[in-house]
């Protein structure tokens, strides 16, 4: 779970040079990850770091002016995700990597299993773009860094949580979470951590971020992540709009049941 920070003015392109590393600090800057922001200046997928947009236990995220690169296709802005190496929630990874058929046996080791969590990431945004699901696009994974499609508007302000957006019409959004979610489902894939904090809300549509975690349906634990997923979703619903939908409907109308 990601913390937005506020809004904050972009600063002036004078002040900093290209290839600036200078605002990185904490837990997110060590050699593995510098050496892996150079491969995105020297692929071109950004040109500048400016500052951080999120904030969480796994990992904080970075606005970047977008490079040349054809896989950036034109975009003014590059959000770049940095796994924390030393996350809190490291023993955690295993329960979701361990079980997924498409990573075999993951070998031990902090730095192994950051590496194959940010790849994961990488490879179930590809899977629910195909799906037509409205998530970052993803652009470059390398080491602990996910250069992807920025979510929010032309002046670098990133796209609010669900949870921090008064919606005007709470059902629209519900039904179009839901959809979200079966999009997932139908090519095979759980979110597996879907709540009102890894939703962005933009020109009043969601769009489903962090989903590092999510789990291909032949997982040993799908059904459970699912149903985790939709309790956690109707159940913000229901406290914050007063929306009843029980989790069993809910479940039906994500995998399609009768």
């Amino acid at each position: 779970m990601a913390r937005r920070l506020g809004r904050r003015k972009m600063p002036d392109r004078g002040v900093h040079t290209e290839r600036e590393t200078e605002p990185i600090e904490g837990g997110v800057f060590n050699t593995n990850s510098m050496l892996s922001l150079h491969k995105l200046f020297n692929k071109h997928i950004i040109e500048k770091i400016e500052f951080p947009i999120s904030t969480g236990k796994e990992a904080d995220v970075y606005l970047a002016l977008a490079g040349s690169a054809e896989q950036v296709d034109g975009a003014k802005f590059v959000a770049v995700k940095f796994f924390r190496l030393e996350s809190q929630s490291f023993r955690g990874m295993k329960r979701y990597i361990a079980g997924d058929p498409r990573f075999g046996k993951v070998r031990k080791g902090r730095n192994t299993m950051v590496k194959t969590w940010c790849e994961k990431e990488f490879w179930n945004l590809k899977i629910a773009l195909k799906a037509g699901a409205r998530v970052p696009e993803p652009y470059f994974a390398v080491g602990s860094l996910l250069a992807m499609e920025f979510i929010g508007d032309e002046n670098g302000n990133a796209a609010p949580m669900l949870k921090e957006t008064k919606l005007n019409e709470p059902n629209e959004m519900l039904n179009q979470i839901l959809k979200q979610a079966a999009l997932l489902y139908s090519v095979g894939l759980v979110h597996a951590d879907l709540s009102e904090f890894n939703i962005l809300v933009k020109d009043e549509k969601p769009y489903l971020i962090d989903i590092g975690q999510g789990v291909t349906l032949n997982h040993p634990e799908a059904g459970v992540f699912i149903r985790k997923d939709i309790t956690n979703i109707t159940h913000y619903f229901a406290s914050k709009y007063n929306i009843r939908i029980s989790v069993d409907d809910a479940l039906k109308i994500v995998t399609k049941l009768p």
